[in-house]
């Protein structure tokens, strides 16, 4: 047994990474362009400000076809379409680095943002069907790394290339990525096709996309003050509707573009749509907040930021280590509960943060936040599909890929939204520190919040992969 199990073991952890590898290049691309939008601006003969279309025009286009992800994975096959993804993204990348014009640029983004809408769902159900329950939790800490590493190296490395290099090869840098990344799809990664893909819902996709779209638009506005307040309650308003009639669409269709059915299973339903979406609101703030707080609410340099910034990430790396063990010993339940509750104390502490705090005061808070982080994801991500049945991956992944969206921007917007809250009610002409102590505050408040939710699981909620045993049961007791 011990033989036929270590194989698969190992094969899981092989195409986990090199799923991972592609989720890199993607996450890379994301973060490592913003640095250089001035000196592309003046390339394309307009204000910086402009550029900033480029990346909204991304988020945009990759919300409209997630989806579609997972129809197309169980259509024609996961692998096939994980290596189109990978090309297409590889190839639109040399075009946004050969673009002359901001009409050339925005169209390649176009395409970078549908060949990203495709690669993260479809890549997650690859792992998935690759890896044992065993040894999930390893896989799915594998292809979350990126997330971790891609926010601290992209902008330095843009920095760097546009200082030393050209702007272009922040997107040139991605085509030995995408080689490799396809070559080891290629090499590692079984074929496979689903036989259950049915006729294509296009009334669900319109339906999901354009509500996913609105929702994501209103937003990102609301997080960047971009267009009127009426307009993003439009967006808002016209975005929770048209989801609402995608949801009962979708229970009533015989073949719909996504099933809803794994929202009945309770670890993917907290994990995912209440408890979860509403911890990583909380989470994804923190990047938000963290640098704004050193920059503008004590004044600090680019670079004195960076160095808290990069404490912040190596915690959210240092804990990868002991992620699996500690879920063993202590279960998913416990964890998320109890370690929910230390990232939300870490998050509001931030709050008593001030100018002349001890910098290795400051390090080893963010340090701590980086930690719990880090877990309360991993185990967010891998109880969410504990429990899923291979009939339900495509559309489980899918709708996770779409809430996780929701979550980045939502937490964005609500940590700007009591910014500018506090600032009103003070009657203060800019956002000052005490501004970023009530954000600080009320985004620990929503996470603990989150925290206490998932005492609902069962104490043996994810046992199966998280391999925990409680003593009582393990003696027989």
């Amino acid at each position: 047994m011990t033989a036929s199990v270590e194989p698969i073991a190992g094969r899981a952890k092989i195409v986990a990474l090199v799923v991972a590898v592609s989720f890199f290049m993607q996450l890379l691309d994301s973060t490592i362009v913003v640095t250089s939008l001035p000196q592309m601006g003046a390339s394309f003969g307009v204000e910086p400000l402009e550029m900033s279309i480029g990346l909204t025009v991304y988020m945009l286009t990759m919300a409209a076809f997630i989806p579609l992800a997972g129809w197309l994975g169980d259509r024609f096959g996961a692998r096939n379409i994980f290596m189109a993804a990978i090309a297409l993204f590889t190839i639109a990348s040399v075009f946004c680095g050969l673009a002359e014009g901001l009409a050339e640029f925005i169209a390649a983004r176009a395409v970078q943002g549908f060949a990203a809408a495709l690669m993260t769902p479809v890549g997650r159900v690859i792992v998935l069907k690759n890896a044992p329950k065993s040894e999930l939790v390893n896989a799915v800490a594998l292809i979350t790394w990126p997330a971790l590493i891609a926010p601290v190296v992209g902008p330095m490395l843009g920095s760097f290339i546009t200082t030393y290099l050209n702007w272009r090869w922040n997107f040139f840098i991605n085509i030995p990525i995408g080689i490799v990344g396809l070559a080891l799809v290629w090499r590692f990664v079984p074929a496979s096709r689903e036989e259950r893909a049915g006729k294509f819902d296009v009334i669900g996709f319109i339906l999901s996309s354009t509500s996913l779209t609105l929702l994501l638009t209103g937003l990102e506005a609301f997080a960047h003050e971009a267009i009127p307040d009426v307009v993003i309650a439009g967006l808002l308003i016209g975005g929770t509707a048209l989801g609402a009639l995608a949801t009962l669409h979708f229970r009533r269709t015989e073949t719909p573009l996504l099933d809803l059915t794994s929202f009945a299973v309770e670890t993917f339903a907290i994990s995912t749509l209440s408890a979860g979406t509403a911890m990583r609101v909380a989470i994804n703030a923190t990047p938000f907040l963290i640098p704004l707080l050193f920059q503008v609410g004590f004044g600090f340099d680019a670079v004195t930021t960076g160095t808290f910034v990069l404490a912040y990430f190596l915690g959210n790396l240092t804990m990868k280590s002991v992620t699996t063990p500690t879920l063993r010993l202590f279960g998913f339940r416990t964890v998320l509960v109890v370690n929910g509750l230390l990232a939300s104390a870490s998050i509001a502490a931030c709050a008593l943060l001030c100018p002349d705090t001890p910098e290795i005061i400051g390090f080893a808070l963010l340090f701590f936040a980086g930690l719990t982080r880090s877990m309360q994801f991993t185990a967010l991500n891998t109880i969410g599909f504990a429990d899923i049945t291979p009939a339900q991956r495509s559309s489980a992944s899918t709708l996770s890929s779409m809430f996780q969206q929701v979550s980045m921007l939502l937490g964005i917007a609500i940590a700007a939204a009591v910014l500018n809250l506090s600032q009103i009610l003070r009657k203060g002409e800019t956002v000052a520190l005490l501004d970023f102590r009530y954000a600080f505050v009320v985004v620990g408040l929503l996470g603990a919040v989150a925290s206490l939710r998932f005492l609902a699981l069962a104490p043996a909620a994810g046992s199966e992969v998280s391999h925990h045993v409680k003593r009582g049961v393990a003696s027989g007791r």
